[in-house]
């Protein structure tokens, strides 16, 4: 990648490392005490939740929905930098795979709770909304079809917490809230900080697919290839800087500071290529004979992994005590992320290479430019017995797209061979006002905490068209940039909409120990009109240690702009061949000559049960069964195909297309399960051992006929959305997870072991011969710290330490077709397949 560093410091890691620690010494003498108050008030605060309820210091002891509570120190035991990763390793029922050769998604990938998309889960960022990305899931990744929230674009080491809601709460918090509510809460302290470096590598061997060690000649004249054993590799090499500071603003004010600084090189766990490069060499014969650069051609022209990628990040969090009834308070952040992810390699014979500039094929590359932004203001404070909150919160996305290696075919010898294939920007303002109080009623025992407010929100999407050479029909062949052909004028927009919403919240104890909440929301949207959503949740304590609790809300979501609007053509590995696939807007003419009917809503209802049990014993065990019902659910249609979809696509660039449209109901049913347990000795330290597990399966339980448009048209599917779109949504996720781990803490160590088992996955194929079955693997990440000073900790570990991969692809079908056979792994396996990755890290804390 022709990036301009942000930083040069990835060859100077270990020199930084080596410095740190040769000066902890001379830091044992820092006032620790800042910090080790900020570290007991984050205990203290732990249990509160901000999601959930409407009651200000609820707890999670007390809620009647399940909520997980991650705090910064479990968030700082791990090698794992990014919070998507982060998450998968705690959470059971958050799937975080890493798919690779998916354009744009390589850059910014999306996660899931509950097996649902990624956009039916909420983002909030200190108890407010987040806005999305820009991009749009297109290919084949998980979350197909959706935007979501980056949450890698929010360093872990801004984090005090992170609150996980496992229930609906759309009545709540309004759209997306389907599968849940995640809430990044960021630390606040007004003094101290810290300073961490981290770097790692993947070192590790490819289970399954070995090295090729020669390339020759057969006695047919065709190639041979000669393997060895299983490939070895270290590469991903990683580097992390991570700072944070608190300030004091005043007398009665705080600034807190959090900043991250991320160079991470590629991987590529591609197997060789065995296709003849090159045209054969006329010789008299029939066939001819080799071209003498077959053998010493590189075979492994794909990469086929992690892609480089260099990011910065900052985060602050303040506010300001205004009187004693007022307080001000502000956040925000700045993030910029350049990466680059490769496509598939065109040979040299390939009709889409042009010789005179590539004589011995190319590896087109797809970059990226995100800047990523947010602004929050508010008052909050108590007048005439209500606590109120004001509030406005602005964010925008900005996903600029590129192209690097690669040529416009079209123009024969004299194209370009890079290209600004055009910007995607998404932008949200929203304004929030909330009440609460205390209110006695007389025929009740206990008071009712009433909760109002009122949210107004405006999105906007906008599409610049890349420049002309990036999407232009030269004299010649194929047009456009390949691998990504730019944005055309015809694909750019700016469109916007939006909405109010009403909303109040009622919770009482009806006994000493039975706790009902009813909460209700209204929303009135500019471009698809209202909905009414309602929530009921219960809490019963049955003994001081033992609870029963259930819910039962409806929700919905809004199709976002991004699939109202997005417009592109673009090469799509469609079951192991690229095609030119076009997505077209689903009121656009062409969508609406392959019977696009235009987006609604998607609307669900969801129901939960479950009971929470905690001993005086250090034991505390959760178990909740949840079923989420999702009618008419927003999908991307199949890739539609055939001599009519042709025709109907003729003049577009593309020979398939697809388009959004509500096309299926789906049931998503299962359990899960969280348990603690924390044991202290006489004179070994203290081990706190954690267990959680989920078990998920979804259903599609309807699918819409086919339109009129298309009925007798002679394509190729059977349906707008069936075979692999459909499996996709039932099996490509995990059916079950576990998660275990275990601290141990005594003296200057602690040492925290952490497994996890990924149930069995599916990356389904409409060739049942192409489908992958990944049986269940067990993934193991081990840290040891060891704290130098009160100041100063060192920690070496390593994830995926014994170098797990799932079944290689080679193994695994029956029918290895070329392209299934270059890409060695399934990208939807749940814990990726990069192997062994072992790292050190340095933290100073002050």
């Amino acid at each position: 990648m022709n990036k301009k560093p942000l930083f040069n410091l990835q060859q100077s890691a270990p020199r930084i490392l080596l410095a740190m620690s040769a000066s902890a010494a001379l830091l044992g003498s820092l006032n620790v005490s800042a910090a080790e108050q900020n570290i007991k008030a984050e205990e203290n605060i732990e249990q509160i939740s901000v999601i959930g309820s409407r009651r200000l210091g609820r707890t999670v002891e007390d809620s009647a929905v399940p909520i997980d509570i991650i705090g910064a120190d479990a968030l700082n035991r791990s090698g794992q930098t990014e919070t998507n990763a982060l998450l998968s390793s705690l959470l059971p029922s958050f799937n975080f795979p890493q798919a690779s050769l998916t354009d744009g998604s390589d850059h910014v990938r999306p996660a899931q709770l509950r097996g649902l998309a990624p956009d039916h889960t909420l983002v909030l960022v200190n108890g407010k909304r987040r806005h999305s990305n820009a991009l749009l899931n297109l290919n084949g990744s998980t979350g197909r079809g959706s935007s979501s929230v980056d949450l890698n674009a929010i360093p872990a080491n801004a984090i005090a917490r992170i609150e996980v809601l496992r229930d609906g709460a759309a009545a709540q918090y309004g759209s997306d809230a389907i599968a849940g509510v995640i809430n990044i809460v960021l630390k606040n302290a007004s003094s101290g900080g810290s300073f961490s470096a981290n770097y790692g590598a993947n070192v590790t061997q490819m289970d399954g697919v070995p090295a090729l060690k020669s390339v020759s000649e057969d006695s047919n004249g065709d190639l041979a290839f000669t393997e060895g054993s299983d490939r070895s590799l270290t590469d991903g090499q990683t580097l992390t800087l991570q700072g944070n500071m608190g300030f004091e603003l005043g007398e009665n004010g705080f600034l807190n500071i959090s900043t991250e600084y991320r160079d991470r090189h590629s991987t590529n766990r591609s197997d060789y290529d065995q296709r003849e490069n090159y045209a054969r060499l006329d010789d008299g014969s029939d066939n001819g004979v080799l071209d003498r650069r077959e053998f010493t051609v590189n075979r492994y022209n794909h990469n086929f992994g992690n892609g480089d990628v260099e990011d910065f990040s900052v985060f602050y969090n303040a506010g300001h005590q205004l009187t004693n009834d007022a307080d001000l308070y502000s956040f925000g952040s700045y993030s910029k992320r350049e990466g680059e992810g490769s496509g598939f390699y065109r040979r040299a014979i390939d009709s889409r290479n042009v010789k005179e500039i590539y004589p011995d094929g190319f590896l087109p590359v797809i970059t990226s430019d995100i800047n990523d932004f947010s602004l929050a203001l508010g008052v909050k404070g108590f007048v005439s017995e209500w606590n109120y909150d004001v509030s406005a919160v602005y964010g925008q996305d900005a996903f600029e797209f590129g192209v690097t290696n690669s040529l416009n075919t079209s123009y024969g010898p004299t194209s370009q061979t890079t290209f600004d294939a055009g910007t995607l920007t998404y932008d949200q303002l929203t304004f929030n006002v909330d009440f609460s109080r205390e209110v006695n009623i007389s025929f009740l025992e206990n008071s009712v905490n009433v909760a109002i407010g009122a949210e107004y929100r405006r999105e906007g999407y906008q599409i610049d068209a890349g420049e002309e050479a990036s999407y232009a029909q030269g004299p010649f062949g194929a047009a456009g940039s390949q691998v990504f052909p730019g944005f055309t004028p015809e694909s750019e927009g700016d469109n916007s909409r939006h909405n109010v919403s009403l909303y109040v919240d009622l919770e009482t104890y009806l006994t000493d120990d039975w706790n009902i909440t009813v909460a209700a929301r209204f929303e009135d949207y500019s471009d698809f009109g209202d909905t009414i959503n309602g929530k009921i949740a219960t809490r019963y304590s049955l003994t001081e240690d033992f609870a029963l609790r259930a819910s039962v809300s409806t929700g919905f979501r809004a199709p976002s702009l991004q699939q109202q609007y997005f417009t592109s053509v673009a090469t799509v590995f469609v079951d192991g061949e690229p095609t030119e696939t076009g997505t077209f807007a689903p009121s656009s003419n062409v969508a609406k000559a392959l019977g696009s009917p235009g987006l609604d809503a998607e609307e669900a209802t969801n129901y939960g049960a479950g009971f929470t049990w905690s001993t005086d014993f250090n034991f505390s065990l959760s178990v909740d069964y949840y079923q989420i019902l999702i009618d008419d659910r927003i999908v991307l249609s199949n890739n539609l195909s055939g001599t009519a979809i042709e025709q109907l696509l003729e003049g577009t660039g593309a020979n398939q297309g697809r388009f959004f449209l509500n096309a299926i109901d789906s049931k998503t049913r299962g359990v899960d399960v969280v348990a603690s347990y924390n044991l202290a000795t006489d004179g070994y330290g203290d081990v706190a051992f954690n267990l959680g597990y989920n078990y998920g399966k979804n259903e599609v339980t309807n699918i819409i006929d086919p339109p009129a448009e298309l009925q007798g048209a002679g394509f190729d599917q059977d349906n707008l959305f069936s075979g692999n779109e459909l499996r996709r949504f039932e099996v490509s996720t995990p059916r079950n997870k576990y998660n275990l781990s275990a601290t141990w803490n005594m003296d200057q160590w602690r040492t925290t072991l952490r497994t996890t088992r990924y149930g069995e996955t599916q990356d389904p194929s409409d060739n049942p011969e192409r489908n992958e079955v990944l049986k269940p693997k067990w993934i193991t990440d081990l840290d040891v710290a060891y704290s130098l000073t009160d100041n100063v900790s060192l920690s070496l570990g390593a994830n995926n330490i014994l170098d797990v991969y799932p079944d290689a692809t080679r193994e695994n079908v029956d029918d290895l077709t070329t392209f299934s056979r270059l890409f060695a792994y399934s990208s939807f396996s749940p814990y990726g397949f990069n192997g062994r990755y072992v790292y050190g890290k340095i933290e100073i804390k002050f």
